[in-house]
């Protein structure tokens, strides 16, 4: 597999991690799949979702695949009123990647990241390559470092689901 950028950033930071790649099903993007491909439980890989607020603009909001983003906790950390998804044609131009490949590695603007504060649970985490089928698997602490996280309390159950 021929290196990303944002592979290619996190080996600039000396960032230890391993690479996992899967078979993509272009009917069947979501993170759980992903995580049942590459042998993690659900809630060790995050999603990487492009947002937009009233007043600061646009942000990554990362949260673990079991959980959903809390738009109105998002809104909090950030310090606007409103925060949104943006719409999935926005999500390339915005970064320079395709849905099921975004990761704020290597974006073409670096954005403020947001990470939920379930992302501390785990020894490791996985989250996009930059491409679809392929995941990068670092602890957490690296990620957060390498992303200039802000962590808060931005995810929620997914409607159904055991708290």
């Amino acid at each position: 597999m021929s290196k990303t950028n944002a592979v290619r950033l996190l080996d600039s930071l000396g960032v230890a991690y391993e690479l996992r790649d899967y078979e993509v099903d272009e009917s069947d993007l979501t993170a759980e799949t992903v995580a049942a491909k590459v042998g993690l439980a659900a809630e060790q890989v995050f999603k990487t979702l492009v947002v937009r607020g009233d007043r600061n603009g646009v942000c990554f909001a990362v949260v673990g695949s079991d959980r959903e983003l809390d738009l109105k906790a998002l809104a909090r950390l950030t310090g606007d009123r409103k925060v949104d998804t943006v719409p999935l044609k926005e999500v390339q131009p915005l970064t320079g990647y395709v849905r099921g490949g975004v990761t704020v590695f290597g974006a073409r603007k670096r954005y403020p990241v947001y990470a939920d504060e379930s992302i501390g649970l785990f020894d490791v985490i996985s989250v996009s390559a930059g491409i679809r089928g392929t995941q990068v698997l670092l602890a957490p602490a690296d990620y957060l470092r390498a992303a200039e996280a802000h962590v808060g309390a931005i995810g929620k159950a997914k409607p159904g689901a055991p708290n």
